[in-house]
């Protein structure tokens, strides 16, 4: 793909076939639900600009340690096989976009399971938020028995090929790295502006190619911090397709309407992160 003017891309040579995905409008019919319908190449997902409408999935227990853990299913139609992808949240919680970007992945054609880390709790302002994210970081291994528990359900089901994905925003993107390093073997790893490390020893755990789409306002990650994660993934010899998106800040991804200027780079990212999913987990 080639380089855009707004940012600064870092990949290894990764080799994949092109697929085409169908432009389908999305309709309803008194009130009906309707098959989910994907994006086209050029366009970009309604969860992310506030304009999904309510979740159309449902919630599911899937971690029998806490019963207080509610997830969130959404399942494309037909009988696949196809891939899966645990979402892992903000530092606020599952909250309704995570949902509905669950939606969007099974648009294209994924088992989406998006994960309650915080046993059904959510954070209204900085300070419960930050709460939540330093409770539940003072037990990491918590979290992995979490997500290995949504890999298991993912796996137990007959529509998935096997074939699993971990991504998050923020806190839930350094979770899912923690994941990759830590947690059941799985396939895919992307990771939207979260915490990073820059250890080629420790990143040597990895066995997948990472995704990662940062920005270049933020600090935290910095670019700098984001430069010295790809050294070291390429040090490792992890594979990895990151990206910098240059005048954008933390959060442009998953919240799209804040600022026009999100748009174009936040596309961008959707078309990378299609890619991605489809050379490593695939959708059939």
């Amino acid at each position: 793909m080639a380089e855009k003017p707004y940012g600064r891309r870092y990949a290894m040579p990764v080799t994949f076939t092109a697929f085409i995905i169908l432009a389908v409008a999305a309709l309803a019919i008194h009130g009906q639900q309707i098959p989910y319908a994907p994006t086209s190449e050029s366009e970009i997902p309604e969860a992310i600009i506030g304009k999904a409408g309510a979740p159309r999935g449902g919630d599911l227990a899937y971690f029998d340690e806490d019963q207080a853990t509610r997830g969130y299913l959404a399942e494309p139609e037909g009988p696949g096989p196809r891939g899966a992808v645990i979402l892992i949240h903000e530092w606020n919680g599952l909250v309704d976009r995570v949902r509905q970007v669950a939606d969007a992945l099974a648009a294209e054609g994924y088992v989406a399971l998006a994960a309650d880390l915080y046993s059904g709790r959510t954070g209204s302002n900085r300070d419960e938020n930050m709460a939540l994210v330093r409770e539940t970081l003072d037990d990491m291994d918590k979290i992995i028995r979490n997500l290995d528990a949504a890999a298991a359900y993912l796996r137990s089901r007959q529509d998935v090929n096997g074939k699993i994905g971990a991504m998050g925003w923020c806190y839930g993107g350094g979770v899912a790295l923690s994941y990759a390093l830590g947690g059941e073997n799985h396939d895919a790893t992307a990771i939207f502006y979260g915490r990073l490390l820059d250890d080629p020893e420790r990143l040597s755990a990895i066995h997948h190619e990472i995704y990662g789409t940062f920005a270049g306002l933020d600090r935290g990650p910095s670019p700098e911090q984001v430069e010295r994660f790809v050294a070291a993934l390429r040090e490792a010899g992890v594979e990895n397709d990151v990206h910098i998106y240059d005048d954008v800040n933390h959060g442009f991804w998953l919240y799209v309407e804040r600022d026009p200027k999100n748009e174009e780079p936040a596309l961008d990212a959707w078309e990378r992160l299609k890619a991605y999913l489809k050379r490593t987990i695939g959708s059939d």
